[in-house]
């Protein structure tokens, strides 16, 4: 078993693309834990969300310091992203509400959703190229908001509950995924309505969704232990379980060699996926219960928040 090891150390491993894996794990300071969500700066800070104390958390990885910034009463921030203006975005499921966070001052700003749309158990978010943001919530429903008006919109699900995870193509697209209704759609970046594209596996529980350089659609199945792709240009499948006796894909991000990370839980580990061979290789943690909701990274960097763990690790690939 490949163990991580603490801040202090790292460790090389051998991958299937014969690159080598530097894995490194950093502890999270106490009232600074369960990380749900991670994004990397273009500072190279790693900010994650600190979602059962309601803070956003800031890791400068060259020294392990962590500093964490509240956001607010009754925070429970789930998803962050690096925006295009550099600052961190959340969506906030505690306070129903976008958030940015200035990454100078840490000064905290809000966007409520409209009062009509009740509550939506926010979940993760994508920009578009115009600058919008677009936003998924559980309860049903999904959303866009232009920071440069404040203008916001919220739609509902065609299928109700379960939209989840949200990404945005190289081509401008952005694409949703359903948990409950185990389905993937694209929305109309003008009119805001949402296109159906059911994956081969039924009741598969698409969880996350990522793309790939070319455009094709990465989805990660939590019911059925699979990862699938879908390309729009031909409208096909391809879908590939994952090794072991019950995988539960959970998170899933596509690298800049366009190699597939996967989050499993049944195996307790982060698993990495090789499109062209069709190889898989599993990183198990050393610790019980990670539990990683979501990967994130940039070139040669991928994140893991290990929700269970209270803690960070980085796979770096060279």
């Amino acid at each position: 078993m490949r163990r991580l090891l603490p801040v202090a150390f790292v460790m090389l491993l051998p991958f299937a693309t014969h690159a080598e894996v530097t894995v490194r794990a950093y502890d999270l300071p106490r009232g600074g834990g369960s990380p749900h969500d991670v994004a990397v700066g273009v500072d190279g800070a790693v900010w994650y969300t600190a979602q059962r104390v309601g803070k956003l958390g800031r890791l400068d990885p060259a020294t392990g310091k962590v500093e964490l910034v509240q956001l607010g009463e009754g925070s429970a921030p789930h998803g962050v992203i690096i925006g295009p203006d550099g600052a961190p975005w959340v969506t906030d499921s505690g306070t129903n509400a976008i958030v940015r966070v200035d990454p100078r001052t840490r000064a905290v700003r809000q966007w409520p959703l409209p009062e009509a749309s009740g509550y939506a158990n926010l979940n993760t978010a994508t920009f578009d190229k115009r600058g919008r943001i677009w936003f998924t919530g559980q309860r049903g429903v999904y959303g866009r908001l232009d920071p440069k008006t404040g203008d916001m919109r919220v739609w509902d699900a065609p299928r109700g509950r379960g939209p989840y995870g949200i990404a945005t193509t190289p081509d401008g697209s952005v694409y949703y995924a359903s948990l409950a209704g185990s389905h993937i759609a694209r929305i109309d970046l003008d009119t805001g309505a949402a296109t159906l594209i059911e994956p081969p596996t039924r009741g598969q529980g698409a969880r996350r969704v990522w793309s790939d350089s070319k455009g094709r659609i990465w989805v990660s199945e939590w019911n059925s232990g699979n990862v699938s792709r879908y390309d729009p240009k031909t409208a096909e499948w391809r879908t590939w379980r994952l090794p072991g006796e019950r995988p539960r894909a959970y998170a899933v991000y596509v690298d800049d060699r366009d190699m597939v990370w996967l989050s499993d839980f049944g195996a307790n580990a982060v698993v990495s996926f090789d499109p062209e061979r069709e190889k898989f290789e599993t990183f198990p943690s050393d610790r019980r219960g990670a539990n990683v909701r979501q990967i994130l990274g940039r070139p040669g960097e991928v994140w893991a928040p290990e929700s269970g763990a209270d803690r960070l690790v980085v796979y770096r690939t060279r």
